[in-house]
């Protein structure tokens, strides 16, 4: 066996294992907003004599934040098969309309969370707003986690290029992104439409 053929046997290797890993890291957060989701259901009732979720949610700026997580999905999509297709230009614009989509998300998640405080509500105020802020916050923090993330990636493609291990690594960005948009859409169906309904 060459140098040459062992060399790529173990980059394949390596490419194998970094993505099971994701897989399982992926896993691994899907057991724990299934389980901030099933607190966030047994403490729903406990109001604490404070209001209901239909009293304090604000629909329209719920509905904004959504279509803007799902238009960061598109353009993310649309970035990963840019470079694909060696067009690194477009793939550079996709990547910051994501960039300035996530950006705006968490800054409407972050005045929705000032509103609610500045009124009194915060996540001590009863058992329904410890499990929404816990819920909706940690959602949040993953996505301002993705944004430095994308930073990161970006700084590395412009030093470096589009080597194979920074393309495996913009594909698990792409897997992380849609999954935090697949994340929003249970938070969006589970805590604000049916907190409203």
């Amino acid at each position: 066996m060459s140098l040459h053929t062992k060399s790529q046997e173990e980059l394949v290797e390596r490419n194998y294992k970094t993505t099971v890993g994701f897989w399982i890291y992926l896993m691994t957060d899907s057991i724990l907003f299934a389980s901030l989701f099933a607190m966030y259901v047994v403490l729903r009732p406990g109001v604490a004599a404070g209001p209901s979720s239909a009293e304090i949610f604000q629909m329209p700026m719920v509905l904004a934040e959504t279509i803007i997580l799902l238009v960061s999905s598109l353009t993310c999509g649309l970035a990963l098969l840019a470079f694909r297709y060696k067009r690194p230009r477009q793939a550079m614009g996709f990547l910051l309309a994501t960039f300035i989509a996530g950006l705006g998300f968490l800054a409407i998640e972050l005045t929705e969370f000032g509103t609610l405080i500045s009124e009194g509500h915060s996540w001590t105020q009863s058992a329904f707003l410890s499990g929404f802020f816990t819920l909706v916050a940690t959602h949040g923090i993953h996505i301002a986690v993705g944004l430095l993330w994308l930073v990161v990636l970006v700084i590395m493609y412009k030093k470096r290029g589009m080597t194979p291990k920074i393309a495996r690594q913009f594909g698990l960005f792409g897997l992380f992104w849609h999954f935090l948009d697949l994340i929003w859409i249970f938070i969006f169906t589970v805590v604000y439409l049916g907190g409203v309904i």
